[in-house]
């Protein structure tokens, strides 16, 4: 059984530690956490604690912490030569103290501490340092369903950045779309359906091929109408830029 002590107790470390506490072939020994408030609940399932010397001996560290901190707090553990991983899509394996055997595990996902996760559904990205280390790493990742990829730093790095494009950037036009919606009492409800078989699409297509919209037919009176009635400025822009992207794309326009 591989042993493991998670540190940090975010959105990522709640949901890797549900998933390892329920596999037969895994064991969360311990959990640390600068504040025992936040995982305080969960003391009498595993052992807690916030003093990083009484962490006990495991197989694996994983530091689900914030980026700024995994250089710090890595350098801190009062140990050497143990497997000790972080779980960041943009944080160089590098920045792990030398002192350690050094990986990561980087789940691409999109993580809240109150919705379910199905692992099956999260690729895990897997970088080591040390060859030896992956085989353990690949272990416990396939414990929990979720299929697995080794990659290296480059492509980790452009993967993070995609998937900031795919999923905070994208929530974040679902949030201006539920604002123009609220501006004329209409339902955003309505729109639900249209985002499903959008994303549905991505399945089936590539991004290119699933584009429709005015921009794509170069509509230029849809997208005149569409502007006047954006009555902020800070959405006309966002709808300019996006429009120009589009017809950049599908050689409409140069941006």
């Amino acid at each position: 059984m591989i042993s493991i002590v998670i540190l940090g107790a975010g959105n990522v470390a709640t949901h890797l530690y549900k998933a390892f506490s329920n596999t037969e072939s895994t064991s969360v020994i311990q959990w640390f956490n600068r504040s025992l408030d936040v995982i305080t609940p969960y003391k009498n399932k595993v052992d807690i604690t916030d003093n990083l010397n009484t962490l006990k001996k495991a197989d694996v560290y994983i530091l689900a912490v914030s980026d700024d901190v995994i250089a710090e707090l890595s350098s801190q553990l009062p140990f050497e030569n143990r497997l000790v991983v972080h779980t960041s899509g943009s944080v160089s394996v590098y920045d792990i103290d030398k002192k350690h055997k050094r990986g990561v595990l980087y789940p691409l996902q999109t993580f809240s501490k109150n919705s379910k996760i199905d692992f099956a559904n999260v690729p895990i990205c897997i970088e080591t340092i040390d060859k030896k280390s992956y085989p353990l790493l690949k272990e416990l990742t396939t414990s929990i369903g979720s299929p697995t990829k080794r990659i290296n730093s480059d492509q980790r790095r452009v993967l993070h950045v995609a998937a900031v494009f795919v999923n905070n950037f994208t929530n974040q036009l679902y949030r201006i779309g539920h604002e123009i919606t609220e501006s004329e009492g209409a339902e955003f409800d309505l729109l639900k359906p249209l985002i499903l078989e959008t994303s549905k699409k991505i399945l089936e297509l590539s991004p290119f091929k699933a584009q429709t919209g005015p921009a794509k037919r170069n509509d230029k009176k849809t997208i005149k109408k569409h502007l006047k009635t954006l009555e902020s400025k800070h959405h006309k822009d966002i709808y300019n830029l996006l429009t120009a992207s589009i017809q950049h794309t599908h050689g409409r326009k140069k941006l």
